[in-house]
């Protein structure tokens, strides 16, 4: 499969402290890539370089064959890629659609004064931006919900609104930290099932850091694995389940008996 992000030679130092060191990664196209690793291990550090938060002291970043280094959060959503954060940020006064609103802001095309006349392209505009907003939130689950206050949305349904806003600026590559974080079993499964349907059905590539291992077993097709903010391992999740510098560094050995009494049964 194309890469569509190339991570290369990538290290970030804050103070004497190098949070991510040397790390090299692609993320295929339409694929569903999982980053592991203990707290601290550098994973958001790297989605904050991804997007612009933070610049790497080294190294090269490209999306679709051109470098993001040096480009603003904004320039780089413009290009296609979008994420959520582990900490929930959505508008707590906005209803779910005016949060899903605020996501396409990027692809909008009416001016200033287009907004301020109210002329009959900005409103076309932004009735078809209602219709997409509502298009997403059907989407994600959430259909029904459209002029709920968000803080008002139970706290898996949240998590289901920061993706249908993230979905507003149409990404080719979407990056979730810790999407199923905090949620419940159930919760859990919907967030899965949307997560294969992002790349199914939306044909959307997703880069996704998650603690939770029976996620990252089951969605993923590739994982990486960093620890203080060196890859480790990179493979299938199976190959990377067996590997025995990430069950040390990360799993822990009941991983690896969990896996043997497996076999046993199979």
């Amino acid at each position: 499969m194309t890469a569509l992000l190339s991570i290369q030679h990538v290290t970030k130092v804050f103070g004497g402290l190098t949070a991510v060191d040397n790390v090299d990664l692609e993320i295929a196209e339409r694929s569903i890539t999982s980053l592991i690793g203990p707290n601290g291990a550098g994973k958001t550090t790297l989605f904050n370089c991804l997007t612009g938060l933070h610049r790497p002291e080294v190294g090269e970043i490209l999306f679709n064959g051109s470098s993001l280094i040096g480009l603003r959060p904004d320039e780089i959503t413009e290009r296609g890629v979008a994420r959520t954060y582990q900490n929930i940020r959505l508008f707590g006064r906005m209803t779910a659609l005016e949060n899903v609103l605020v996501g396409q802001h990027l692809r909008l095309q009416s001016s200033h004064w287009s907004a301020v006349l109210r002329t009959s392209r900005q409103q076309e505009e932004e009735r078809a931006a209602r219709e997409f907003g509502r298009e997403l939130l059907d989407f994600v689950g959430l259909r029904g919900r459209e002029e709920v206050v968000s803080t008002n949305l139970p706290y898996g349904d949240q998590r289901l609104l920061e993706v249908a806003r993230a979905l507003g600026s149409r990404p080719l590559l979407l990056l979730l930290d810790e999407p199923a974080a905090g949620m419940n079993p159930s919760e859990t499964e919907r967030m899965m099932d949307l997560v294969h349907r992002l790349r199914d059905e939306k044909g959307v590539t997703v880069f996704l850091i998650e603690h939770d291992m029976k996620v990252v077993m089951s969605i993923s097709e590739s994982v990486a694995v960093l620890d203080y903010g060196e890859k480790i391992a990179e493979g299938t999740p199976e190959e990377v389940r067996a590997n025995e510098r990430v069950i040390e560094a990360y799993l822990g050995p009941e991983v690896a008996v969990e896996e043997a009494a497996g076999n046993a049964v199979d």
